[in-house]
């Protein structure tokens, strides 16, 4: 037995020392007893040293094999070093390295930054909304605070949409101080950019402002006017009967080479038609049949339907169809429209109805400008019941109600003297988004003073001008016949003193007195 263990013992020596000195089996069998001692003494302490580093051997392993394997797997495994155990780590070197950002706190850095962008990019949508809402006042705010953020860089489109939006709106100083920012952040201005802010001066009237834009943008290279900078103030100057200025303006053109389109043919086309110089439309119009680059279109069709149906010229209007018809354009859904407002404008309920067929003949979508056509012609009349119907038959169908809708409706049940659907109507507009611009307000002070509630009149008045909507000539004349009727005088003088003074102000204020047109079709 002793014999056993010491063998076994021999040989586990032998497998710790063979991989550090050669096999013993290999000397001379005649060597000397003491240096078979001597070897085997060195053998154990090198298979000490050996079992320094390598680890454990399993228990259930006790053949030679065994031990070479879990000799081998011991030198593959990694030690585990504890801080300055490793040799050739000074402590000098731990301090000098930089202590890497904890994972958790990247994270949490990571976590804020998404949060940021999640907002900036909801604030972004919430900003599209409410220019589509035509929202002036909250698109701006949303507009500052995503300014204030460092990551947002606002883009041209963006300060086109908001510039196009405040001109719109009325808003023409807010425009300026919006492009002067634009440029202060870096925004390099371009020829459509100022454009939109020229637009914003001539839908308020102020042409001499417009001009000076268009001289601002005459010395900058990259700004040279086009030919939609001229058809904006083509049109301007128009609408003000200001026609020396357009003649001007074709000369200018000329000289810069710039082509007149048809959109600005159409435009002048328009404003000779609308004051009655037909001799001049003609001349346009035989210069646009003549022309290449100006050919008539459907708009020019259009432009010369709605000319003569707004009169009641009925008849000539028809005639025109039927001219423009034989030039091969064909109408459109908006000319039918055209014709539909008129005959409604003349109670030819007989024709407008016909229109309608034809339309739905042709497979021409009925839109929302048929039905508040359609719903304007009951509403001049008082005919509450028909209109009602229109209003319902255009809801069922997922059409969607704007501003001049309302405005009708609301015009409509004060014609019926049906007061309280006025205020029904008002709620609804509420409840739907309807935006309320200048001319939805003239339609609710219109039906306070048919009513003759002037406390009522009053309130939706300085409502009117809570909401930053300027009131129009059209507002002052309504408010003062209604002070008349009731011998109001002191009203009235209170009342034509706060006009005066925001006509003398008004560049200052953004206050335009231009009568708000309402798109009939």
């Amino acid at each position: 037995m002793a014999s056993a263990s010491a063998s076994a013992s021999a040989s586990i020596s032998l497998s710790f020392s063979s991989s550090l000195i050669p096999s013993p089996l290999l000397q001379d069998r005649n060597k000397s007893i003491s240096a078979i001692k001597h070897r085997d003494y060195h053998a154990s302490v090198f298979g000490v040293v050996r079992c320094a580093f390598a680890s454990p051997a399993r228990r259930k392993s006790t053949s030679s094999s065994s031990s070479s394997s879990s000799s081998s797997s011991a030198v593959g495994k990694k030690k585990l070093w504890k801080q300055g155990e490793f040799p050739g780590t000074s402590e000098a070197f731990m301090e000098g390295r930089s202590r890497k950002t904890p994972i958790k706190n990247i994270k949490k850095k990571l976590d804020r930054k998404n949060n940021a962008k999640a907002w900036a990019y909801t604030a972004a949508e919430a900003l599209s909304d409410l220019v589509l809402k035509k929202q002036w006042l909250q698109a701006l705010e949303v507009f500052e605070m995503l300014r204030e953020q460092p990551f947002y860089q606002p883009k041209e489109g963006t300060y086109m949409k908001l510039l196009v939006l405040l001109g719109k709106s009325g808003q023409p100083l807010r425009a300026q101080q919006l492009f002067d920012t634009m440029v202060e952040e870096g925004c390099e201005p371009t020829t459509e950019l100022y454009t939109a802010l020229l637009a914003s001066y001539c839908r308020s009237n102020l042409i001499d402002e417009a001009f000076s834009i268009l001289n601002q943008m005459k010395i900058l290279p990259r700004c040279q006017p086009d030919v939609f900078t001229y058809s904006t103030l083509l049109k301007v100057c128009i609408d003000a009967s200001r026609f020396e200025l357009v003649e001007s303006l074709y000369e200018e053109m000329d000289e810069r080479s710039i082509t007149p389109n048809t959109v600005t043919q159409n435009i002048v086309l328009s404003g000779y038609g609308k004051v009655g110089k037909f001799d001049q439309m003609e001349k346009v119009l035989l210069g646009m049949l003549e022309s290449t680059s100006s050919k008539p279109d459907v708009w020019t069709m259009n432009t010369i339907l709605s000319l003569f149906g707004n009169k009641g010229q009925i008849e000539i209007m028809e005639k025109w169809y039927e001219k423009f018809r034989n030039f091969g354009i064909e109408p459109e859904t908006r000319t039918f429209n055209i014709l539909i407002g008129a005959y409604g404008k003349k109670r030819m309920y007989d024709k407008m109805s016909s229109v309608m067929e034809f339309m739905r003949k042709l497979q021409f979508p009925w839109t929302t400008s048929t039905y508040n056509n359609v719903i304007e012609a009951f509403s001049d009349v008082g005919d509450a019941k028909n209109m009602e119907y229109t209003f319902d038959q255009m809801r069922a169908e997922g059409m969607r109600a704007d501003t001049k809708t309302f405005c009708c409706l609301i015009r409509g049940y004060a014609n019926a003297g049906l007061f309280h659907k006025v205020v029904s109507s008002v709620q609804l507009a509420g409840k739907l988004d309807i935006p309320e611009n200048t001319s939805f307000y003239n339609a609710v002070i219109s039906a306070c003073a048919k009513a003759e509630d002037l406390i009522e009149m009053e309130k939706v008045f300085n409502r009117m001008k809570d909401k930053q909507c300027q009131p129009d000539s059209t507002t002052y004349s309504i408010m003062v016949e209604a002070y008349k009727k009731e011998g109001m005088n002191d009203k009235i003088y209170d009342l034509e003193q706060e006009r005066q003074r925001m006509v003398d102000d008004g560049p200052k204020g953004d206050v335009a007195f231009s009568k708000e047109s309402v798109v009939n079709v």
